[in-house]
């Protein structure tokens, strides 16, 4: 067989270990190679460039370490360059990518990769995805990325770019951005506030924007209401101040929103219960369905496999837990009927749970633990069937937790914290719960009830001897009286 005619070369994830040969420079048809999902090792081969018609290099979640071969470059029908999840290194503010010009799509995410962003990737047009997430880059995301008017996704989280404000003024100009995912860096910098760091075309297809655990400083800010098409928010994991803007639910689009792990107080925003995208069916039905430039993972600090590559697979959600929140939970809260995931935890929320969350019926995940909240758990929740995870713990809540549905799944982790509260998942059962005692409708102890019911007795008895003493009294005044009528009678007949 004449291996040299092989065009595609596709063996991912077949625990295939060792190095890539060098001798695979020889398969000069090869358009697709393929080998993401193993376990090799070693370096990317020297002699890579000789593949003139190779389109795709897929290496992804190898072990493959050292630099990029400079006669990769030779490559230049290249369109897809993944490389995420190895060892490579290398300072790549002096790789020369500018001889690429068709690439489309690079993720070298997951690497140790070192350097500026790279400058020469602005020559490449082309691109509309890049990914250079979870290295060691420094510096700063300079004006001249504006050349890629291409570009829908842009990933550069976890490294130590600097300048949040430059990068923000900078990334406005690429006006295809759809994907912005800046997480983890511009450490301690403040948020920019200004309004008018958005000009009127900037950011107008942003559908995804990540700024979390980047330790900002500053408030959730309003330039924000500008960006029409915004469907993702993820600013959590900061220090942000102030309250939580009830303008965020004017946005027309946003059905995630994180606000987790800041410094934010003030009420529940009202607003926030009418977001038309978790209120309201028709709206829901429009969401796009293209697909992501690369699968993301959601929530910064709380990398997991769980990946997305559509946005209409991310769950509908709310989370403000691990803030300064207080006040009652909006009664209109029941409106929110789209919503998949709701996180009110480790807040300081009071009053009653409202009964209204039976209205969310496609509620998956409920967590309402460390607050304040007093009262009865709602019994109309059991009627949430799609709710896996629910947990109230560390509040004052009290009296019987809800049976059947969902509740009979649910672990004991669910209600610790909350003395008042019993059932059989605690093996407390309701009916010898100790009650809280009222002094008006207290029950009396057996030595008071006797007591209290010798009092109409004696008092019969007093009332008794006085009516039979003023009785025999009455009598014996009346025979003294007749006693002396008698007697002058008597005396007259004498």
């Amino acid at each position: 067989m004449n291996y040299t005619k092989i065009q595609e070369l596709f063996l991912p994830a077949n625990k295939i270990n060792g190095s890539i040969s060098n001798d695979i420079a020889n398969l000069t048809n090869l358009k697709i190679l393929a080998l993401h999902d193993n376990e090799l090792m070693g370096m990317i081969p020297s002699d890579i460039g000789s593949l003139f018609n190779l389109e795709q290099l897929l290496l992804h979640v190898n072990k493959l370490n050292g630099t990029l071969p400079s006669s990769l470059m030779n490559c230049t029908r290249l369109k897809t360059l993944i490389l995420q999840v190895n060892l490579l290194e290398g300072d790549l503010s002096i790789v020369n990518f500018s001889k690429l010009i068709q690439l489309e799509s690079i993720d070298l995410g997951n690497n140790l990769f070192t350097g500026n962003f790279p400058a020469s990737l602005f020559s490449c047009k082309s691109l509309t995805s890049i990914r250079l997430a979870t290295n060691l880059f420094t510096g700063e995301i300079f004006p001249d990325i504006r050349a890629l008017q291409s570009l829908s996704f842009l990933s550069i989280s976890n490294n130590t770019f600097n300048n949040v404000t430059g990068a923000i003024r900078a990334l406005m100009g690429c006006r295809s951005l759809s994907t912005v995912i800046l997480s983890k860096n511009f450490y301690n910098e403040s948020l920019p506030g200004d309004d008018n760091i958005i000009d009127s075309g900037g950011f107008q297809n942003v559908q995804v924007l990540s700024l979390g655990a980047c330790q900002f400083n500053g408030q959730v800010p309003s330039w924000l209401t500008k960006l029409g098409k915004l469907e993702v928010l993820d600013l959590s994991h900061n220090g942000l101040i102030g309250t939580v803007p009830g303008w965020l639910g004017n946005l027309p689009n946003l059905f995630y929103l994180d606000l987790s792990q800041n410094f934010l107080s003030g009420n529940f925003p009202g607003e926030l219960t009418g977001l038309p995208r978790l209120t309201n069916t028709k709206e829901d039905d429009q969401m796009d369905q293209h697909y992501l430039g690369f699968p993301v993972w959601i929530q910064p600090d709380n990398f997991s496999s769980l990946q997305y590559n559509k946005l209409s697979n991310l769950p509908r959600a709310i989370y403000l837990n691990n803030n300064n929140l207080s006040g009652n939970i909006p009664v209109n809260i029941g409106q929110l009927k789209l919503i998949h995931n709701l996180d009110l935890s480790r807040n300081n929320f009071s009053g009653s749970i409202p009964s209204t969350i039976s209205g969310l019926t496609n509620l998956e995940k409920l967590d309402l633990s460390g607050n304040h909240f007093s009262g009865e758990i709602p019994a109309s929740l059991k009627s949430l069937h799609f709710m896996s995870s629910f947990t109230v713990a560390d509040n004052n809540l009290q009296g019987p937790i809800p049976t059947g549905g969902q509740f009979n799944t649910f672990p004991i982790s669910s209600y610790e914290g909350n003395p008042g509260l019993c059932g059989d998942v605690l093996q407390r059962p309701c009916s010898a719960q100790s009650k809280t005692r009222d002094p008006s409708t207290m029950r009396k102890s057996p030595e008071k009830e006797i007591v209290i019911g010798l009092i109409p007795g004696i008092c019969f008895g007093i009332g008794f001897f006085i009516s039979f003493t003023l009785t025999v009294l009455t009598f014996s005044i009346y025979f003294l009286e007749k006693e002396t009528f008698l007697e002058l009678m008597l005396k007259k007949l004498r």
